[in-house]
């Protein structure tokens, strides 16, 4: 197992629900044919966000099923069903998707409050492969919910995020990137708030905190970012 703790169960549950929250507003606000119109994610529509959504929801109960009982149980089946659930819920009516967001979600509410607190600990394998606390997946979920409501293109922005979320998005963002060789020395500044990718001469990128972490995520250009000493932002790799 690598990395960084992710932030505190508690911390993330709470950013989790709040994200619940937050989509169930901009599903509500969706009229039935703006499902079917394209979402930020390429070939993706919003119907396709949403639905992935929800099965991300159950991937997430298969995990902690797997933290409490010991028996492996993987998020999803393969790659491939992951998939093909997606491509066949996208096409279902927009009140089944939504009836199904909010069903998925309030079902992995459920298995949180029944986790036994000892199945926390328990290290289950994350859909990258990487070996992880359980006390990842709250965290995992509310990243979900809070990125993917950008990805609808309707209207929700990275400065929706709670504060402190927002500054343990860009850590974990960061950590991730560093951990892939082509990724380029960063060091991310928003006032007196810093954040650094690898090590050595690194390429000073300044802005506000919710405009660097759509950039480092790839959900947006950086227009309104700045890199000292070079004429335009440097290329970065897929975050996932």
């Amino acid at each position: 197992m690598t990395g960084k703790s992710p932030p505190a169960v508690t911390d993330s549950l709470a950013w989790a629900a709040d994200g619940a929250a937050h989509l169930r507003g901009l599903m509500s606000r969706l009229g039935d044919d703006a499902f079917r119109a394209p979402s930020l994610l390429p070939g993706w529509s919003r119907a396709h966000v949403l639905t992935h959504l929800a099965r991300n929801a159950d991937g997430m109960i298969n995990l902690l099923l797997w933290a409490r009982t010991g028996i492996v149980t993987p998020a999803y089946a393969s790659a491939d069903a992951r998939l093909a659930d997606i491509e066949k819920g996208a096409v279902r009516s927009p009140n089944e998707i939504r009836d199904d967001v909010i069903a998925s979600s309030d079902r992995l509410a459920t298995v949180v409050r029944d986790l036994p607190e000892a199945a926390w600990a328990a290290l289950v394998t994350n859909v990258q492969g990487r070996v992880i606390r359980a006390s990842a997946v709250p965290w995992i979920r509310a990243r979900e919910m809070w990125i993917h409501a950008v990805d609808l293109d309707a209207g929700a922005e990275f400065a929706d995020m709670p504060g402190p979320m927002l500054d343990a998005l860009l850590v974990d963002g960061c950590e991730a990137m560093g951990r892939k060789p082509e990724c380029p020395v960063l060091r991310l500044v928003d006032g007196g708030r810093a954040w650094e990718i690898g090590e050595g001469t690194a390429v000073v990128v300044t802005g506000p905190a919710p405009e660097l972490a759509a950039w480092l995520l790839g959900r947006s250009k950086g227009k309104l970012l700045r890199a000292d000493g070079a004429r335009k932002l440097p290329t970065l790799p897929p975050w996932l």
